[in-house]
């Protein structure tokens, strides 16, 4: 079969490569030209069997499937993304859509989608939808057009039509980080939010902080939601009522989450520790300290949700809740690519953790002007 395979090889040099000129360039088109009835013909078989044998499906004798493996190898062949794509419908890669693919726990999990992907073989087409409704829509759209497999989502939550749309289209969906609402029976992989601000609560109540902030987002983004209602749970089991005045809430540019911790500080000096719903807040926070000459933690403690790695550079190092990003990414790819029957019916909740550093500690005296203890 060898000497067959040989002289079948130059004949698709002779005829597809001989006006190219070069060795190299006839052996390029040589091996871009094969097909699938070249490995058939090259195998002494029939193009079904072939098909059979590279599909990895129907019954073929193990010696012919030898036989067309190896002819295959030979020849160089590589079966064509665009007609599997064609006659299935489907281009057998995965839309990933993210709210800021720069963003250190985007990257995160953006890197465990990818890795979990990668062992399966799978391509992922990734966007950035900025948290805007319109933006999102338009991704939605064009991933529906491209006929992707499943979409791997932290959604905008706003209107879930275009969610539905992908449905109907047979198109599986996990969302990750957040769940629209509406769509709650929809698989999803979730972090503990609501978990680890109440530990983050409990703990500084421990260091004796009652006039502790909740800066966070709108509450119709991320987990924003569930984190306000767990901090003001939180205080109400042990008896305080929330202060309206200390649960402020921030648009997610870098300066409205500074205006936000700033005019916070200002307005408040007697509060002692600030609970930062993400990164981006409690740079804010720092920064916003900083500028006003609040001293970390001696004036104010600081716990940010988040574990970046800036966080632990700081002076002090920050207190975090860490949300498992990159295992948040694998397991929503894992659950994207596991047979619908046996998707979970609720969501997959993983959980937080509390990170101690030294930016929290216990109330002291202050000089701080207006502030009393």
């Amino acid at each position: 079969m060898q000497g067959f395979v040989g002289d079948h090889v130059k004949w698709k040099r002779f005829h597809l490569g001989g006006c190219v000129g070069g060795w190299a360039a006839e052996q390029e088109v040589a091996l871009a030209g094969v097909t699938i009835k070249d490995v058939a013909a090259a195998a002494g078989v029939g193009v079904a069997t072939v098909s059979r044998v590279l599909s990895g499906t129907g019954s073929v004798s193990a010696a012919t499937r030898d036989r067309v493996q190896a002819a295959a190898a030979a020849l160089g062949y590589r079966p064509s993304a665009l007609g599997r794509s064609l006659k299935t419908q489907r281009t057998g890669g995965i839309g990933l859509i993210v709210p800021d693919a720069a963003d250190p726990f985007c990257a995160e999990f953006i890197a465990g989608v990818l890795e979990t992907a990668r062992t399966e073989n799978c391509h992922v087409l990734l966007d950035a939808s900025g948290d805007d409704p319109a933006v999102e829509a338009e991704i939605v759209d064009r991933f529906a057009q491209q006929r992707v497999d499943g979409v791997i989502a932290m959604p905008v939550l706003g209107d879930a039509g275009a969610w539905n749309g992908l449905a109907r289209l047979g198109v599986s969906v996990v969302f990750a980080g957040r769940v629209p609402e509406g769509l709650s029976g929809m698989p999803a992989v979730l972090a503990d939010e609501a978990g680890g601000v109440r530990t983050a609560v409990e703990y500084l109540m421990g260091l004796g902080h009652r006039r502790i902030a909740h800066l966070d987002g709108d509450a119709s983004l991320g987990g924003a939601r569930e984190r306000r209602a767990a901090f003001r749970s939180t205080l109400e089991e042990r008896g305080l009522v929330p202060d309206e005045g200390l649960l402020v809430r921030a648009r997610p540019s870098a300066d409205a989450a500074y205006a936000a911790a700033a005019g916070l500080f200002q307005s408040r000096p007697d509060l002692t520790a600030i609970v930062a719903g993400g990164h981006r807040l409690g740079e804010a926070a720092v920064l916003a300290a900083r500028e006003l000459t609040l001293r970390i933690p001696a004036d104010v403690s600081v716990v940010v949700v988040d574990d970046v790695p800036w966080a632990e550079l700081c002076d002090p190092p920050l207190t975090v809740v860490s949300r498992p990003a990159r295992a948040l990414g694998e397991r929503a790819c894992e659950l994207l690519l596991r047979a619908p029957a046996r998707r979970p019916g609720r969501p997959v909740v993983l959980p937080t953790e509390l990170m101690v550093r030294a930016s929290c500690g216990p109330v002291t005296a202050s000089f701080r002007p207006g502030r009393s203890r």
